[in-house]
């Protein structure tokens, strides 16, 4: 090592470039975007229509439409999985950290978090309207459902405040492996909720699959964004 040259600490060297981050993020979006357009025309046209039949029926016991395969505690324990991806769950979650961070001393940065999570909830629910796509009446209901089917807001709204969140966490760490640990288990609670909601007989799998690459593309854009404007606030106060 030459004389004087600053000495690199293990974190240093492991950190990730800002360029390579940023273009991933954007891949992540256009791919959930493009993703959620293809599924959407798909049904549309009933294109997935013997997909999601199928699917729908392997997770029924044969003979018995109205039970889910499996022993009844994984269904009671499914059903627990559902709820996290549920309004009350996600809004208390979200009020929760939003409280936290107006009460230390940062309103805005709560403010812009309740505002990804509201837009992306407005846009869900706009897409719903939008394809007007009725409940799955293939096999009997484990849960009471009154909203329309496409996208899965269960499954958007957990991909977009638990990944929201995470990348939120994820910024106050420096190891990559740390970060990758934070976003794998939020990506992993999205998923699970989503599943549920097939297993649950309440969705359609496509819903669920265009849940979540929206709920991704949308968290993944609010995060670039959010990247973009504190990169801007950094560099006039530098000024």
């Amino acid at each position: 090592m030459t004389r004087g040259q600053p000495v690199q600490s293990d974190d240093d060297r492991r950190q990730v470039p800002v360029e390579l981050e940023v273009l991933v993020g954007i891949g992540i979006v256009l791919g959930g975007l493009c993703l959620f357009f293809a599924v959407a025309v798909a049904m549309s046209y009933g294109g997935l229509a013997t997909v999601d039949r199928a699917i729908l029926l392997s997770l029924r016991t044969p003979g018995d439409l109205g039970e889910p395969i499996g022993p009844l505690w994984f269904e009671g324990f499914v059903r627990d999985i559902t709820a996290l991806g549920s309004f009350a769950v996600l809004g208390l979650l979200v009020t929760s950290v939003t409280g936290l961070l107006a009460l230390n001393g940062r309103p805005q940065r709560a403010l812009v978090i309740l505002a990804y999570v509201l837009s992306g909830n407005l846009v869900g629910e706009l897409a719903k309207r939008f394809f007007a796509r009725p409940r799955p009446d293939l096999v009997p209901h484990s849960v009471d459902v009154m909203t329309l089917s496409f996208p899965s807001a269960h499954a958007m709204q957990a991909s977009v405040v638990y990944l929201t969140l995470a990348a939120l966490l994820a910024a106050t760490q420096t190891r990559p492996g740390v970060k990758a640990y934070v976003l794998g288990v939020a990506a992993l609670l999205a998923l699970m909720v989503g599943m549920s909601r097939v297993y649950l007989g309440v969705h359609w799998p496509s819903d669920v699959l265009a849940g979540w690459s929206l709920g991704t593309a949308w968290a993944t854009g609010c995060w670039l964004l959010d990247r973009h404007l504190r990169g801007k606030r950094q560099q006039a106060s530098g000024e």
